[in-house]
């Protein structure tokens, strides 16, 4: 691990709903916050020369072409070779940056990855992960979304990159890992799952079995390992639930006067209580099993969302994750 060396980060100045405005002002609070990180931004001249012309750690790259998000993404990442978002993967795939940063298209992103950086030795089926909060220290949850139709020897293949995402990221030393299921037995499930639990018995380490949907947030797990389709769900279920809940929390306690003056005793707490359950604290989602860093944020990314994602991928480069993954997907350990 090389924790002081410098890192540059490809950041996609126009994607995402709120582009180019908050993209920028999230890469100006990242490198407020991180001195030895500096910016490539890649996006239209009008928009990145001027804000690199004002930011001393930051160089722009103009691109001429956009891939909006209705495009079908494997067309279109073939056809705008000059799009901010493959022009972002060659420059990772060249050396000239150490990881991308995009909230644009995810499947543009998945894409772009897969075909310019490509996929590391071993990894048939890149994955994309997300960190959810819990009970107790924050979770890998994968795939939420890559793939929604998986085989036995992909979800291994998750296993081992999520772990590594736990070990080198969220510093996790000895991750346990299970396999979202509809019971703990290992003989429950579909017959994907039955399989997927006997081959990550057999070759995943920290591997304790199934883990029921009503677990997921309990703490007691680090890696959370399931198929895209059922990632995806889950994942907009925990966020939905969350908004949800918030909501109704902020509006029980000012329904009367007396319960707002509660409000106002407990709001540090409450706040507290927000901030874990964002998702912007995370940093976007990595894709696992590319030859680079690549952080997919969210559509909506604000300027917080951004400069977490650049702080994520940043501590990604420092921790080698990409050849952690390598080792972990071509030489398991038993």
């Amino acid at each position: 691990m090389t924790a002081d060396r410098p890192v540059r980060v490809c950041v996609d100045a126009v994607g995402g709903d709120k582009a180019p405005s908050e993209v920028l002002m999230g890469v100006a609070a990242a490198l407020r916050a991180l001195p030895d990180v500096s910016v490539t931004l890649v996006g239209p001249d009008e928009v990145v020369t001027p804000f690199a012309d004002k930011h001393e750690r930051v160089i722009a790259h103009p691109a001429t072409e956009t891939i909006g998000m209705d495009e079908h993404p494997a067309s279109a990442v073939r056809s705008k070779k000059d799009s901010s978002i493959v022009v972002g993967c060659r420059l990772v795939r060249e050396g000239e940056a150490d990881a991308f940063f995009s909230a644009g298209s995810t499947g543009a992103c998945m894409a772009a990855a897969t075909l310019v950086m490509g996929r590391i030795r071993g990894v048939a089926r890149p994955a994309i992960a997300t960190v959810i909060p819990t009970a107790g220290a924050p979770a890998v949850l994968l795939d939420v979304g890559a793939n929604a139709d998986c085989k036995a020897e992909h979800l291994v293949a998750f296993a081992h990159m999520g772990a590594a995402y736990a070990r080198r990221v969220l510093d996790v030393t000895e991750p346990r890992v299970a396999l979202l299921n509809i019971g703990e037995e290992p003989t429950k499930g579909s017959a994907l799952a039955i399989e997927a639990h006997e081959a990550m018995s057999a070759v995943v380490p920290g591997f304790v079995g199934n883990i029921e949907g009503r677990d997921v947030l309990s703490g007691e797990i680090d890696v959370i390992v399931t198929d895209g389709f059922t990632g995806n769900v889950t994942l907009k279920l925990l966020e939905g639930t969350s908004k949800t809940l918030l909501s109704q929390i902020k509006s029980e306690m000012t329904a009367t006067p007396i319960r707002t003056v509660a409000a106002a005793v407990l709001a540090p707490g409450l706040k507290g209580l927000k901030a874990r359950l964002d998702p912007d604290a995370y940093g976007g989602a990595p894709l696992l099993g590319v030859r680079g860093v690549c952080i997919i944020g969210h559509g909506s990314s604000n300027a917080y969302a951004v400069s977490q994602a650049i702080r994520v991928a940043t501590t990604a480069v420092r921790n080698d994750l990409t050849n952690a993954i390598a080792e972990a997907v071509e030489s398991p350990r038993t």
